[in-house]
């Protein structure tokens, strides 16, 4: 065969290419050498699987959780704005450990006189501020709004030894509670109910002096258990103010004294309906359980507006029942109105429901409801069909706050009932991400005391999807002149300016929310965004939803880490994806991928310089080689311009004579006839590791784009070549035509490069001056 006389050429190559291979390993040989290799994997930060979690990231064969189950009593105090209660929790351990003592959180006293949290804030003297902020801080007294505990006991009414370290408090049982055995004791509270808006706050009211009323808001109402898990035991971290909650699961039946004229809805099943509806609100709440495109309205503006001028000395009691919850949140005020519409979702009814005074209309009673309805079948669509019986929405100044089965947002128009797109579409957005919150983290129970990103971020994305839905779906939601929903996270390009920031004021998304910098895009946009991009560009929608419903369904109602869904991720994809958690999760790396050189060859008979180069110092002449293709580089000196214009088999003899020799003639009709030759290098300044996207556009006005995935660095870091072979002329290269990789420069991204001053550069300039 005349293929024998080519074997000289591969065995000449080969060997040059083993020498660079083996100087890059001896570098990896040199003493005190780290493996940082962008693509290793992640058995050093990941904890070793076990009996309880499993390597696959879904629960292992002994994964358990405890449970608490609450009966409460509550009454709110509307003159004087305190809330009484006292409750009974029923706390069954299913762990495999005997405990001593139970730990009971008491997040409302981060608002006691006593409380540390204005002790660690960085609070130095502000140039101005609002005549507020200056009088809360300066000229008044800390408001006192922590919980006042006024017994604890057993069953039997024996007092129970307790302790109470800050928003903690341990409470000493007679006996040590064994594997599988419940405790049940009871504890009588109240506090002052702080005012949401002034002093701010998750939860509270919101007063108007208008009509001497108030809305209100209540969460974190009661002692709550903290969760004890095969991670870290008791979940012992205090409540600061910024990270949020970790809960168990349990059943709640909740009965609310509150002033005859209130209307009141919250967590769980309105077990006594009729007692607190009126004949007119039943009939109306009826017909909303059979409208499922428009709103059914509760209770009118006029009949809450008619019920401010006088207030109820009555009081009432609504009976709220709520079974596999992890929280417990309600809304009361006389000055409410209410509507209501359903919602399928898999094969049954679910009502989206909404509570808001006048001052929200007619912004809310047109898409609160619409919002709220939206939400639960996208993420229903993204995730698991939603579990429960209703989702309710609740306008609140200044609010944007979740609970199981009800949330509070913000967004109202002015007093003339005007209102701009920022506030429509920010209304829109609250409402979409804190309903979404009923699935992460209420269902999909992450611990957002100390991975702030798992509810926050998990959501973001969601969110996104959720709101470019709402845009289809209402297209007359949107304004003059928009296509798709204006999402303000999500999109890869809205999160450059914070990822190439100062790198001394960003902290790894795999950080304790309390303890990192510029907080919206540490535990919102940056995870939202990274989940977005894997979704779109690295694994594409079917295998990133496929894996995301299988993390969703398999921790449903269970209590997650950041490792089972790292590892559930690739389990459910068949997709290696550790070097895009390192790099997005636990660095602060940016992305920056850009055209470093691009080389034009043709083909020639003739040698060219480095051929000869090579011939030279292997002591051989140039008539000694065999048969060979050779590139030249266009506008060097072995460059023949009648090269051009031709292709490579009308150019090289050789190659002319190897194709007619080694291929039939039916294998000949379908060989490619490429007449240009491409070394394209990509260099990568930034630390992110990210598939690399081109689009080529040619001579002829066409275009392709090629997107190499990111393994194409698992060798050099620094920069990759592609050699491409084309029938037509390449005119462009562009790296990330569609800014889908979050790339913070992109004055590199081109070529020929466009000489002009990067927004990352200005960036950087503007923060140096």
């Amino acid at each position: 065969m005349k293929k024998l006389k080519y074997l000289f050429l591969s065995a000449l190559f080969l060997s040059v290419s083993a020498f660079a291979q083996d100087q890059n390993e001896k570098k990896e040989r040199q003493p005190g050498h780290t493996n940082n290799n962008k693509f290793k994997q992640l058995y050093d930060e990941f904890s070793t699987p076990n009996m309880y979690r499993a390597a696959s990231g879904a629960p292992g064969s002994a994964y358990y959780q405890q449970q608490a189950d609450y009966k409460m009593d509550i009454q709110l105090d509307d003159t004087n704005a305190k809330l009484y209660g006292f409750e009974t929790i029923t706390y069954t351990n299913n762990s495999p450990d005997n405990l001593n003592y139970l730990w009971v959180q008491l997040d409302q006293n981060m608002r006691a006189k006593t409380s540390l949290t204005p002790l660690i804030q960085d609070d130095a003297a502000q140039p101005a501020d609002t005549p507020g902020n200056f009088a809360n801080k300066y000229l008044t007294d800390a408001f006192d709004g922590g919980f006042n505990i006024q017994e604890v006991k057993d069953t039997k009414g024996n007092a129970l030894p307790h302790m109470i370290n800050q928003t903690m408090m341990r409470v000493e049982m007679p006996s040590v509670l064994k594997s599988g055995e419940s405790f049940s004791f009871s504890i009588k509270w109240w506090y002052n109910i702080n005012d949401h808006v002034n002093g701010r706050g998750r939860s509270g009211y919101e007063y108007f002096p208008e009509d001497d009323n108030r809305a209100y808001v209540i969460a974190q109402f009661y002692p709550r258990m903290a969760v004890y898990n095969d991670v870290e035991g008791w979940q012992n971290s205090q409540f600061w103010g910024r990270d949020e909650f970790a809960l168990p699961f349990g059943n709640f039946e909740v009965n609310i004294t509150v002033p005859e004229d209130h209307i009141l809805d919250g967590t769980g099943k309105l077990t006594n309906r009729k007692d607190v509806f009126s004949k007119e609100m039943m009939k109306r709440y009826e017909q909303a359980k059979k409208s499922y495109d428009e709103p059914v309205v509760i209770v009118t503006q006029d009949e809450a507006i008619a019920k401010l001028s006088t207030k109820a000395t009555k009081t009432k009691t609504w009976k709220l029942y709520a079974e596999n919850v992890r929280d417990f949140g309600f809304a009361t005020s006389r000055r409410y109105i209410w509507d209501m519409m359903s919602v399928k979702i898999g094969n049954k009814d679910v009502m989206a429901v909404s509570l808001y005074g006048k001052e929200g209309n007619p912004l809310w009673e047109d898409w609160s409801t619409k919002a709220v309805a939206s939400t639960l079948k996208s993420y229903s669509r993204m995730t698991f069909d939603y579990p429960y019986h209703k989702a309710i929405s609740v306008h609140a100044k200044e609010q944007g706050m979740e609970y199981p089965m009800i949330c509070w947002n913000y967004g109202r128009p002015d007093k003339d009932g005007n209102y701009s797109d920022r506030t429509k579409f920010g209304m829109m957005s609250v409402i979409i991400h804190e309903v979404g919150h009923n699935f992460f983290p209420m269902i999909v129970n992450s611990d957002e005391r100390q991975w702030t990103w798992m509810d926050e971020g998990l959501n973001t994305f969601v969110q996104y999807v959720a709101e470019q839905d709402f845009g289809k779906w209402y297209p007359d939601a949107l304004s003059e002149g928009q296509t798709a929903y204006p999402s303000r996270r999500g999109p890869a390009a809205n999160i450059v300016r914070y990822m190439g920031g100062d790198q001394d004021y960003i902290a790894p998304i795999m950080t304790k929310g309390l303890n990192t910098y510029q907080f919206g895009n540490n535990a919102y946009g940056k995870p939202g965004t990274a989940l977005n991009i894997l979704r779109e560009t690295v694994m594409g929608p079917e295998l990133f939803d496929y894996a995301f419903r299988e993390y969703s369904n398999r921790w449903m109602f269970k209590h997650p880490t950041p490792e089972d869904f790292f590892r559930t991720m690739e389990d459910a994809s068949a997709f290696d994806l550790d070097w895009y958690w390192r790099g997005w999760f636990y660095t602060t790396d940016y992305v920056d991928i850009g055209v470093k050189e691009v080389k034009k060859y043709f083909v020639s008979n003739e040698p060219n310089a480095e051929i000869k180069k090579m011939a030279e110092q292997r002591g051989m002449k140039l008539s000694d080689l065999p048969p060979l293709v050779f590139f030249v580089e266009e506008g060097t000196d072995d460059f023949d311009t009648n090269l051009k214009g031709k292709s490579a088999l009308e150019n090289s003899k050789t190659l002319n004579e190897y194709v007619m020799d080694n291929f039939t003639a039916e294998e000949r009709a379908k060989i490619k006839e490429p007449k240009f030759f491409y070394k394209v290098t990509f260099e990568k300044p930034g630390g992110l590791v990210m598939p690399i996207i081109v689009e080529y556009t040619y001579a002829d006005g066409t275009s392709k784009t090629e997107t190499y995935p990111a393994q194409i660095w698992r060798l050099n870091d620094k920069e990759v070549s592609k050699t491409l072979a084309t029938e037509k002329e390449i005119v462009s290269i562009t790296v990330d035509p569609k800014l889908e990789t979050a790339d913070v420069d992109t004055s590199n991204n081109s070529w020929p490069r466009e000489m002009k001053a990067s927004e990352f550069d200005n960036f950087k300039q503007q923060n140096k001056n």
